[in-house]
């Protein structure tokens, strides 16, 4: 008897322990989504934790980029927005998309226009989500915890994409992205850029960083593209 408690015990533990962590339940809209345009520009949405984003880009030559967190409601996918490259009068404003799933293609139109997405096959990992940089390493080593504000900087990845934002919704303000592919295997978490708002001559690089996850929070470490030391804390965004 005092065995079976100790095990349910445990149970109740790990349950609670689980419940505190966010993880917001995953929908089929979740995941990354290509379509090129006509001019050969490539349309890249990922979608993961009721956030969205679509960034234009092509090969070395980042165009443009907008998102903000997402709700669908039958065939109506809202997304209130937090930055847009192009248009920062857009931030602050919900828009409404008709959208459909057609086996692995969403179909999004508007007056006029029909873009069609197609699905890209990949497996989610511990890493799937939308995260907030919270922590920051000093010249000491020691990390120093960011006091939350307006300004942001989030990183959103599905299964094998990722893309950082750094952003103010409440002054509109878009201080640059960079994003592409990436894979996390044995605790090394590799990068793969394909756009860069500040800096074209990083795209094809690739960069690997130590990864590790203890529920809500990624410590990220390793050297960034110049050779500086980087020691982050991540943190999964409430």
């Amino acid at each position: 008897m005092k065995l079976k408690q100790q095990s349910l015990w445990g149970m109740l533990m790990l349950l609670t322990t689980l419940s505190a962590f966010r993880w917001a339940e995953p929908t089929e809209f979740d995941g990354a989504w290509q379509f090129k345009n006509p001019d050969g520009a490539l349309v890249m949405l990922t979608i993961a934790d009721n956030y969205f984003v679509q960034t234009t880009y092509q090969p070395a030559r980042y165009i443009s980029t907008r998102g903000g967190v997402c709700k669908m409601d039958g065939k109506k996918l809202s997304v209130k927005v937090e930055f847009d490259s192009e248009d920062s009068s857009r931030v602050g404003q919900t828009e409404l998309n008709e959208v459909e799933l057609d086996g692995n293609k969403i179909i999004f139109r508007k007056p006029g226009v029909i873009q069609v997405f197609e699905k890209i096959t990949e497996t989610a990992t511990p890493l799937t989500g939308l995260w907030r940089i919270t922590g920051r390493a000093n010249d000491a080593g020691q990390i120093t915890t960011m006091q939350r504000g307006a300004r942001k900087t989030l990183k959103l990845l599905t299964g094998s994409r990722f893309q950082w934002i750094a952003i103010n919704p409440e002054t509109k303000q878009f201080s640059g992205t960079g994003g592409g592919t990436y894979t996390l295997k044995d605790g090394n978490y590799t990068e793969t850029i394909e756009f860069f708002s500040r800096d074209n001559s990083r795209v094809g690089k690739s960069l690997t960083f130590g990864a590790k996850i203890n529920g809500d929070q990624w410590n990220h470490t390793g050297e960034s593209s110049t050779g500086g030391k980087v020691n982050e804390i991540w943190s999964r965004e409430k």
